[in-house]
């Protein structure tokens, strides 16, 4: 049985719109190229088994809750407008990604660094201004957990034997 910090976190992921699938299909954006026959499925365990850990799920809830804070204007400026415009040159918001992604490795920091530029799936929404959904730190975060999961997949498969010519 889950604790009340995992279930809370995957509970406020839920109501921001996020879900295992969403996360999962990033994962196969990033790593279907490289490992043939990749299965949603396949992704979907290595999301799941990134949301276990605890410093994920800290993450995810402090996120979360300063993106929610911004929406309801509760925070003192110029904090409150550079995170409502999502600021580019604010940068705690990858600062909290990075400690997702440092669990599994460098591999995570290119695929984050890929992902965040690209912006593809659930990240393409997230990121939009236009909404009135404040999703500065969560965009991120979701970014993170991917480019993990894409690690860990990574780091799961057989290296290929190098052959001199």
């Amino acid at each position: 049985m889950e604790d009340i910090i995992a279930q809370t976190a995957r509970k406020w992921l839920k109501e921001r719109g996020v879900t295992v699938d969403d996360i999962a299909e990033l994962v196969l954006f990033l790593q279907a190229e490289y490992i043939p026959g990749l299965t949603l499925d396949e992704c979907r365990k290595n999301v799941e088994a990134v949301l276990s850990k605890r410093e994920v799920q800290n993450a995810i809830l402090t996120g979360i809750q300063i993106d929610r804070l911004t929406e309801k204007g509760m925070l003192e400026e110029p904090l409150q407008d550079m995170l409502k415009r999502d600021e580019g040159l604010y940068g705690v918001d990858e600062i909290i990604a990075f400690s997702i992604v440092n669990v599994y490795g460098s591999i995570g920091f290119t695929n984050y660094g890929y992902i965040d530029k690209m912006k593809p799936g659930i990240l393409k929404r997230l990121n939009d201004k236009s909404t009135g959904e404040v999703h500065t730190f969560l965009d991120d975060i979701v970014g993170a957990i991917a480019a993990s999961a894409s690690s860990r997949l990574a780091h799961s498969q057989a290296p290929t034997p190098h052959i001199d010519d």
